[in-house]
């Protein structure tokens, strides 16, 4: 799923070809991608984008008489630019907005159809959408540590929910755990101040970093390369891959559809967390610590 860097280089992208722009016209191919019924998606055609901001991990198309679309990527949704009057793919094509110097189209790798947009009358009615999470960018110190010590959760849980902190998914929740060098397992009521220092300081210099990064990938160009792997990364996607730091193998705990990855040299001590399916098929030939991985 594209978190915040992706995200806010693609607003970046947007605000550049589109603000200003009129919108000649909204077309859609998938009725189920529209989550809402008022107001009517051909009212959009004829209206000016006044802006391009998002909203966690949702880019909104702010128009001029304040009429709000929001889109939500999810997982596979994807964003492109292409010349006027593009045709909108019959296999992954979702819907297509028009303008006098391109067409951006909204696509969907994946089976399950997730990606969504919804239109609002007004911008204070897509606030209906908002879940509530700080910016990690903006909030000081002492509002993330007060926001995220609220409940006892673990850090991986506490960095990701959309409630607690607002952008910030699988891949740079395990980049920025990585490092501040804490576990993703340990409980957020359990740090203390300077060990949360160093989780805020990780996550706003990763965060950060990586929105430089891919914009200066992306360059004067619309970005295109948009994924949750890079190979820049330091361990998340490179299970079995060597750490780039202590050089021992990355691991990964799988949970429903969501994965944690880290290094036990680095994060836990050197203790190898179980993960509850190969652990329980392993059972005592389940590692233990990271000379057992040897």
């Amino acid at each position: 799923m594209p978190e915040l860097p992706d995200i806010t280089v693609y607003v970046n992208a947007l605000n550049h070809r589109v603000r200003g722009q009129t919108l000649e016209q909204f077309r859609i191919r998938s009725p189920f991608v529209l989550r809402t019924v008022e107001p009517d998606p051909a009212s959009l055609a004829g209206q000016r984008v006044a802006s391009v901001r998002h909203q966690a991990k949702r880019i909104m198309l702010e128009m001029d008489s304040d009429t709000t679309c929001v889109i939500h990527l999810m997982i596979a949704g994807r964003l492109h630019w292409k010349k006027r009057g593009a045709a909108i793919p019959v296999r992954n094509g979702l819907a297509a907005w028009d303008f006098a110097d391109g067409t951006l189209l909204l696509t969907e790798s994946s089976k399950k159809k997730r990606a969504a947009i919804h239109l609002f009358a007004s911008a204070d009615e897509a606030a209906v959408l908002d879940r509530g999470g700080l910016d990690p960018l903006t909030s000081t110190l002492e509002q993330f540590t007060e926001r995220l010590s609220s409940e006892n959760h673990t850090l991986k849980r506490a960095l990701t929910d959309q409630r607690m902190l607002a952008g910030i998914g699988n891949a740079y929740s395990d980049e920025i755990l990585f490092a501040a060098r804490l576990s993703p397992f340990q409980k957020t009521q359990s740090l203390d101040r300077d060990t949360w220092a160093r989780l805020y300081r990780a996550m706003q210099v990763t965060l950060t970093r990586w929105t430089e990064r891919l914009s200066a990938e992306a360059g004067e160009g619309f970005p295109t390369r948009v994924t949750a792997f890079r190979p820049e990364m330091a361990v998340h996607g490179k299970f079995r891959e060597a750490c780039p730091v202590c050089g021992y193998p990355v691991q990964r705990i799988v949970y429903a559809e969501n994965e944690a990855n880290y290094c036990a040299s680095c994060q836990t001590g050197g203790r190898v967390l179980a993960d509850r399916a190969l652990s329980r098929l392993l059972k005592a030939n389940w590692p233990k610590t990271v000379e057992d991985l040897e």
